[in-house]
């Protein structure tokens, strides 16, 4: 009797890696795979929309990147204990293969599937390699890419595959595009855990500033964070702006299928997501971002007509006025930007990546 196969996908730190391994797992889990989830505690906050049949297992990492001295001696033991407790559990259920989508919560499981030579291969979601994956990339059996081309190490080969979507955003891909006019209008404002605090010092204002004819159309759904939510709201309403801000929205493939109109950072789910549905957008890289990974990341979008992407260094209210006025006010140039970016779509990443899992499962009977 054969048993089910296992993968284990090892992720966290953030939506950005959650979200392409969460597209895995639901194909995996389809194609009669059990698959394993392995995380630590921060990583656990985004497995929400995982399905449920997927196990998850927390287990200690840690980062040189935060707290101080004492925090930081702590780390190494933290990452051992996580290793060897996650080959003690590879030990009792042995993976067939394991796949790593990046950060540091994802240390323990591939250190493991190094150390016990278990298949294994890591996806990179953004056009320069983070941390976690740099360290593993000459010790996996393949590199899967999710942004091309990517900066990789002298020697290593990257596979271009695309950022794999949720099955929320499949279902929206390339879903019809209403062009802006006169009525009403979605504009969506997101941008990721770490960098919205420029967009929610910027955007309301620009917003403001647009034309009567525009604005009296406009509805705004604004992802703020905790900190900023009550300024931004307070914002909106004093202008007399229609907004509904929150500091995450769970259905932001729907608000973005309605929208005219995307701004956001240029994190790399986000850019697939904007890319599969298909839509205009303004983007504005995170310029704290690791090795400037996220204009990297825009720079695909951008070249084939689908968005325009601002510096930070360059955002002004003036600037992001102006680049909204001009979207939503040609509707012949948005649905071509719409379609622009949907040209830019790689909807076909899950199935690459899951060809690449099957492949190295085989290699290992």
């Amino acid at each position: 009797m054969s048993k089910q196969p296992l993968l284990v996908i090892a992720a966290g730190g953030t939506g950005g890696h959650m979200f392409p391994a969460q597209a895995l797992a639901e194909t995996m889990l389809r194609k009669g795979w059990r698959v394993k989830l392995s995380t630590d505690a921060r990583g656990a906050r985004y497995t929400g929309g995982f399905p449920h049949t997927v196990e998850i297992e927390e287990m200690s990492s840690a980062t040189f990147a935060r707290g101080g001295l004492l925090a930081k001696l702590v780390v190494p033991f933290k990452i051992l204990g996580g290793v060897l407790g996650s080959m003690a559990k590879m030990r009792k259920d042995r993976p067939d293969v394991v796949v790593g989508f990046g950060g540091y919560p994802a240390i323990p499981a591939m250190g493991a599937a190094w150390l016990m030579k278990l298949p294994r291969m890591i996806h990179e979601q953004n056009g320069i390699l983070g941390r976690v994956n740099q360290v593993f990339a000459k010790k996996v059996d393949a590199v899967a890419c999710g942004t091309w081309p990517t900066d990789l190490p002298e020697g290593v080969e990257g596979v271009p595959v695309g950022n794999p979507v949720r099955k929320a955003v499949m279902d929206r891909a390339g879903a019809g595009y209403i062009a802006p006019g006169d009525y009403p209008m979605s504009l969506l404002v997101i941008g990721g855990s770490q960098g919205a605090r420029i967009l929610s010092d910027v955007v309301p204002s620009a917003i403001a500033h647009l034309p009567s004819e525009i604005l009296r159309n406009l509805r705004v759904s604004h992802q703020a964070r905790g900190e900023d939510h009550e300024r931004v709201t307070a914002y909106y309403e004093q202008h007399g702006i229609s907004a509904d801000v929150q500091p995450f929205f769970q259905d932001v493939p729907s608000r973005m299928s309605e929208a005219q109109l995307v701004i956001s950072r240029s994190g790399a789910s986000s850019v697939a997501d904007i890319s599969i549905i298909g839509r205009p957008s303004i983007l504005v890289p995170f310029a704290a971002a690791a090795g400037d990974h996220q204009t990297a990341n825009a720079r695909g979008l951008a070249e084939a007509g689908g968005a325009i992407v601002i510096p930070e260094s360059l955002l002004t209210q003036e600037t992001l006025t102006e680049n909204i006025t001009t979207i939503l006010s040609n509707a012949a140039g948005a649905t071509q930007m719409a379609s622009a970016a949907l040209s830019a779509g790689k909807p076909d990443a899950t199935e690459t990546l899951v060809a690449l899992v099957e492949e190295l499962a085989k290699k290992d009977q």
